[in-house]
């Protein structure tokens, strides 16, 4: 467990599909901001999180796995035990804050990436993503450039999702239009970093080449005449046995 920031109530189930047994680990995330995050795993997989403004739960299987997982989680997604395990986390902070007070704050530097959702094509709407991982405490700020210049339009930033070892992963993303002579930049800040730590992307076209076809239709024109020739060769031979 880390020493500070956030402590984690974890709960875990098991239960039996299609005669398979599955671990089903409902996580909640204590902030000492007062901040609570819940989500539930299914074999380590995240399937949803709890949105306690909405007070609802928000599914994260991607529809092509499948297309209502509400029906299938039904019996492991209670809105009533995400209330429960937040309000325990005032209870859990302040223990743990007292029990670790004397600790030294454990920190780690976030680790980023920087690269488009789809292939590349010029003047064809895509995303830049930052991806960045590996952080504790789960507090950073990315901010994004084009040409040198501030961008907040088109900005999005995701939650934070835990990892195994007890640090973070978000994503940022930038919505943009991809043209010749583009630079663009993801700038993240973390308590962990002595200086904000960069990442620049330059957008690559793939130009098309003309070179194929040209070989291709010289040397099917030279094959042509290579033909003819031996035609018109073949045929005067035939006329001169014929003409002796």
């Amino acid at each position: 467990m880390k020493s500070s920031a956030v402590f984690f109530l974890i709960l875990n189930n098991f239960f039996a599909f299609s005669q398979i047994a599955h671990e089903v680990v409902f996580v909640v995330a204590c902030f000492d901001n007062g901040q609570t995050e819940a989500q539930i795993e299914f074999d380590a997989q995240e399937i949803l999180y709890v949105d306690f403004e909405r007070q609802e739960f928000v599914y994260t299987v991607p529809k092509f796995v499948m297309l209502d997982p509400s029906k299938m989680f039904v019996d492991i997604s209670d809105y009533d035990d995400a209330k429960r395990g937040k309000r325990l986390c005032s209870a859990v902070v302040t223990y743990c804050t007292a029990a670790e007070k004397n600790l030294p704050e454990e920190k780690d530097p976030p680790e980023s990436i920087l690269y488009p959702a789809e292939d590349v094509q010029l003047g064809v709407e895509n995303k830049l993503i930052c991806f960045v991982n590996h952080f504790y405490p789960p507090s950073i700020n990315v901010s994004w450039t084009k040409n040198g210049d501030p961008v907040s339009e088109g900005v999005s930033l995701s939650r934070y999702f835990p990892n195994s070892d007890g640090t973070f992963h978000q994503f940022s993303t930038l919505t943009f239009t991809p043209s010749e002579g583009d630079v663009y930049s993801c700038t993240v800040e973390h308590s962990a970093l002595e200086t904000p730590k960069t990442s620049i992307w330059e957008p690559e076209f793939r130009r098309q080449s003309h070179g194929p076809d040209v070989c291709c239709a010289v040397g099917l024109t030279l094959g042509l005449l290579g033909v003819a020739a031996g035609t018109f060769l073949i045929a005067k031979g035939q006329n001169r046995k014929y003409i002796v």
